[in-house]
């Protein structure tokens, strides 16, 4: 019998998540520079570096704190794993003390410098840029693969435009431009030229979801967020011509603002976020003691209530067993050969039991046999009876 998946926890409304690779070399120099650059200029409050657990592990953790407009804190937590070569992959999760309003910067910028130069930005399910434009490859096997694994992605949100015509400059300007800045970094956009209509549909028939003639859709993902209908997600007419694609740009809005399963991973960066979370100020860390103060109190006022329950026990053990000894001394010794051990009172009462058993068979009257005739046996007892009578009386007359 088939069993059913296991249902993700959705993404809280106050968290971002990303993911993405590292081309390149010395990642982690790259992100202490830009993380002392960012707090020089305050960009950031103040940022830490510390291994992950699990000691030699080749992982490592940065933390930033920031705060938003409405002096909203967001407290993030990139960890970097090296990877084959010169490439490393790294996840950011980051919290707010409210709802997250993609109105706020990425919590990418506050790791990552912002220069082109630095190939931070890729994808980590299909391998390309984040927030930039990336050309379909001419090979439709190829084009089937990467749709595929753009489709199962859940880290970024892949959008899949069709050029109703071949586009000028002013068509090469990404989607991510008119985007608000907390998407900036999770959408890639995939560009198919006027003549891959029917292989990039062929790619996305399994997938349930179609990309109309010089139109767009927002491809679902894996898991399919709840609330996902590939009509309210595609669009049309998509006119690339410099101006804004509104339509769009508010379906990858709305796309990200539904109520997302975390994806894979996510859950246990999550959970390090708010379990092994060390950049805390002043006050957060008097709270902290506080806590354990009060952590270290409960146990202690629970071991005493133990403590005292294991001593009433105790005693009270105690007075059953005086109580016993007291009864097994009022209980008279019986007689027993020199140097026999005495028995105790329970094996006395088992022995008179068995002595009273013992009595009550031999004192039980014996049942007849079977098949005799106990009329006849009485009537001849009773003439027996009689002749010895009558017989008495006449030898005393002489």
């Amino acid at each position: 019998m088939p069993t059913s998946p296991t249902v993700r926890p959705a993404t809280p409304a106050t968290v971002w998540l990303a993911r993405g690779r590292h081309v390149g070399p010395a990642a982690e120099d790259v992100l202490r520079r830009s993380l002392h650059r960012l707090k020089d200029s305050r960009t950031i409050d103040d940022f830490r570096e510390a291994p992950a657990s699990g000691g030699e592990s080749p992982v490592r953790v940065f933390e930033a704190r920031w705060r938003v407009p409405d002096r909203v804190t967001v407290r993030a937590r990139l960890s970097l794993v090296p990877g084959s070569g010169d490439t490393s992959e790294w996840t950011l999760v980051a919290e707010a003390e409210q709802p997250w309003n993609q109105a706020w910067p990425s919590p990418a910028v506050k790791f990552w410098p912002g220069e082109p130069d630095t190939a931070w930005d890729r994808d980590t399910d299909t391998g390309l840029p984040l927030g930039g434009i990336s050309r379909l490859p001419q090979d439709d096997k190829a084009v089937r693969r990467l749709l595929r694994n753009a489709a199962r992605g859940a880290w970024a949100v892949h959008v899949v435009v069709h050029e109703a015509m071949t586009t000028d400059e002013r068509g090469q300007v990404p989607l991510t431009r008119w985007l608000p800045p907390g998407l900036r970094h999770r959408v890639v956009e995939h560009r198919a030229t006027p003549q891959q209509l029917r292989v990039v549909n062929w790619a996305l028939r399994d997938h349930g979801v179609e990309v109309p003639r010089g139109g767009a859709v927002v491809l679902p993902g894996s898991p399919v967020p709840p609330g996902y209908d590939a009509a309210d997600f595609s669009v049309r007419a998509v006119f690339l011509d410099g101006s804004e694609p509104a339509d769009l740009t508010a379906a990858v809005t709305r796309f990200a603002a539904l109520p997302r399963p975390l994806p894979d991973g996510a859950e246990e960066a999550l959970t390090a976020l708010r379990e092994e979370w060390q950049l805390l100020t002043l006050e957060e860390e008097l709270a902290r003691q506080r806590e354990l103060v009060a952590m270290y109190a409960e146990a202690l006022e629970a071991m005493t209530r133990s403590r005292d329950l294991y001593r009433e026990a105790a005693e009270r053990a105690h007075e059953a067993l005086a109580v016993y000894r007291e009864t097994a001394e009022a209980v008279p010794a019986q007689a027993r050969p020199s140097g026999m051990p005495g028995a105790s009172p329970f094996q006395q009462l088992t022995r008179t039991l068995e002595r009273l058993k013992g009595t009550a068979k031999v004192l039980r009257p014996t049942a007849p046999a079977d098949g005799a005739d106990t009329s006849r046996g009485t009537e001849t007892a009773g003439e027996g009876a009689d002749t010895d009578t009558g017989a008495e009386p006449a030898r005393s007359e002489r």
